[in-house]
């Protein structure tokens, strides 16, 4: 394992911590504790993946994510918050940062995350998805479930097109308004939730209990696959 981290953490502790955790898993770990640093390195350096805190001296991580994807970099980035934050969280994330964990955080649930999303990442250009027992073709624009086809509307394809090709990320209500009705003045955020619901009764195996559309309270979504 050769992937390259790159961690944004002004808590000195916090930081040794987790330098020490993914390099004993064998990842090549570089590190800042401040904002100014740690955009520097990111931009000259292009890890695979950027862990990195929000609240940050010098230059705060909005700042930084915003630079990064001006700039065309597209590493995942997961995001260090605290609790109660979700107007932080939703900042964050339309700024181009992919997922969050919330302070204090299991080790564990972090090093699946950066996983997940290194795996995720190395692939592209995918035709065909399948989650469950569900098969969704980009081409033909035709979902298959069980082998039997299930009609979509135009909307739930592209929403549905739009969370597949981004698994495990947090995604607002925004960001998904925004890709799926475009600059429609009539779309709200409760038309993001009735198409959730709608593409959840023709996905779900249990649609009152989502094993793919998971909903992330004040936030949005996240689609997971695995």
């Amino acid at each position: 394992m050769d992937a390259s981290i790159l961690i944004i953490e002004d808590d000195t502790a916090l930081l040794r911590g987790l330098v020490d955790n993914f390099v004993a898993l064998g990842y090549q770990v570089d590190s800042s504790a401040d904002g100014e640093s740690g955009l520097e390195k990111a931009l000259s350096v292009g890890p695979d993946l950027i862990i990195l805190d929000l609240m940050l001296p010098k230059v705060n991580g909005y700042e930084i994510c915003d630079a990064i994807r001006r700039e065309g970099y597209d590493m995942p980035i997961i995001m260090l918050t605290a609790k109660g934050q979700e107007e932080d969280i939703v900042r964050g994330l339309e700024l181009g940062a992919d997922d969050y964990v919330t302070k204090p955080f299991s080790i564990r649930e972090l090093l699946a995350r950066v996983r997940a999303f290194l795996r995720r990442h190395a692939s592209s250009d995918v035709k065909t998805y399948r989650f469950g027992m569900n098969e969704l073709d980009l081409e033909s624009h035709q979902l298959f479930r069980e082998g039997i086809e299930i009609t979509l509307t135009t909307k739930e394809f592209q929403l549905l097109k739009f969370f597949l090709q981004r698994p495990g990320r947090a995604l607002t209500r925004e960001m998904i308004m925004n890709a799926v009705w475009g600059s429609s003045l009539i779309v709200t955020s409760r038309s993001v939730d009735r198409c959730v619901t709608t593409l959840r009764s023709k996905t779900e195996p249990d649609s009152r209990h989502p094993k793919f559309i998971h909903t992330i309270r004040d936030v949005g979504y996240r689609f997971e696959i695995d």
